[in-house]
């Protein structure tokens, strides 16, 4: 529920947190409006948006840097917490809640126990942690060796400078993570636009493209990529049509299914990928979950990621970015399917206080404002906006 800084204005804890290769702010649900349209309101003005640089916000005018976690406790039998991703979109109104960011949900095990909603144990924190994008759940090992949660370590991924401890992630039912299936068209290998393409969901929908298919090399720079006009707008015409291929519907106001150009790896690795966060804008290094969903499909005989990928392939997958290498291990059942996928990942805590946005932001709809996705759980009882100013709200005590 929100608290008032002053006629004028919302006060609201928040933490900024580093996730992985992401960044942006952590917020306990009990803070934040009840209602979806409300929280979108009041997360596009706190991020600083609809503008490129959100240079009057907290948000980083880049998709990587504008991104929230909300986390609550969670009501999943097994799970520890939910948490409930969301996107803002730097250059309009809009905010998607349609796909999960495994590189913020690294920060949540970290986050929930120091917000108190998981007691630290000494030594390791198991955090198990229930996405309400996905409806999936995902295991966190945070270090605590003093019953505290330890940043420091020896751990670097790339992308990210220096090193922290580590948190390994293991995604425990991420195969259709959105369409319920892992091949939601049926196919391994299809055609859309005379290109051809693999469709395949685990941990996030996706569609896979052979970078020579493109014209393309595929170890080319994020920034080339993004200069190729026509190259992005052949990208989205095959994303749009691939959506509804998925039964993802149209999907022209949303992220969801991602893209991802391959092609051999060059040094050492299994696969080389150039990931695109939406239609024009492609990854400086990688996302978790794109990451999980190309190693899972390099398993795939006949896909798009399987043909490319070492002919030696074992349980580990090292997938090659402009920033480096993300390495994927995998788990399977009798039958040879991907039955988990671990990795891990670094978080760091950045600053912890109070965000302030313009009550007026919140109270009314923007104009232009779009509609956000939907996931499952996304129903709340609308709260009131503004609170007596005399009110405690006893979540944010642990912030």
């Amino acid at each position: 529920m929100l608290a008032p800084s002053n006629k004028n204005a919302l006060r609201v804890p928040c933490v900024l947190m580093r996730g992985g290769t992401s960044r942006g702010p952590f917020f306990l649900e009990t803070d934040l409006p009840g209602d979806p349209n409300e929280r979108d309101r009041f997360l596009i003005a706190a991020m600083g948006s609809p503008h490129v640089l959100q240079v009057n916000g907290i948000g980083g005018g880049n998709p990587m840097t504008s991104k929230v976690a909300i986390v609550s406790r969670s009501s999943q039998p097994g799970a520890d917490v939910d948490y409930l991703f969301a996107q803002v979109a730097t250059d309009r109104a809009f905010v998607d809640v349609s796909p999960n960011c495994g590189n913020m949900l690294s920060a949540v095990g970290p986050f929930a126990i120091e917000a108190g909603l998981v007691p630290a144990e000494i030594g390791e924190t198991t955090v198990r942690i229930f996405n309400r994008n996905t409806s999936t759940t995902v295991e966190a090992v945070v270090q605590t060796p003093a019953g505290v949660v330890e940043y420091e370590g020896e751990t670097a991924i790339d992308g990210v400078p220096g090193t922290a401890a580590p948190i390994k992630l293991t995604f425990l039912d991420a195969l259709g993570s959105k369409t319920g299936a892992f091949l939601p068209t049926g196919h391994v290998h299809e055609f859309i636009e005379n290109t051809p393409v693999t469709l395949v969901d685990y941990a996030m929908p996706m569609v896979l493209l052979r970078a020579s298919d493109l014209g393309l090399s595929g170890d080319e720079p994020p920034d080339e990529l993004e200069a190729n006009l026509p190259l992005l707008e052949r990208l989205e015409a095959i994303r749009l049509e691939a959506g509804l291929r998925m039964g993802l519907g149209d999907v022209s106001g949303s992220v969801v299914p991602k893209l991802a150009i391959l092609s051999a790896a060059r040094h050492g690795g299994t696969i080389t990928s150039r990931y695109f966060m939406n239609a024009h804008r492609c990854h400086k290094g990688h996302a978790v979950t794109g990451a999980l969903c190309i190693a899972a499909a390099c398993r795939l005989p006949g896909s798009v990621a399987h043909d490319l990928a070492t002919p030696s392939l074992t349980s580990l997958v090292n997938l090659e970015h402009p920033s480096g290498r993300t390495e994927i291990d995998l788990s399977f059942d009798a039958s040879g399917q991907v039955l988990r996928a671990s990795l891990v990942r670094t978080a760091r805590r950045i600053f912890e206080g109070n965000v302030i946005v313009p009550a007026s932001a919140v109270a009314a709809p923007l104009e232009g404002m779009q509609q956000g996705g939907t996931h499952a759980q996304d129903h709340h009882t609308p709260t009131a906006l503004l609170r007596n100013s005399s009110g405690i709200n006893d979540d944010r005590r642990t912030l």
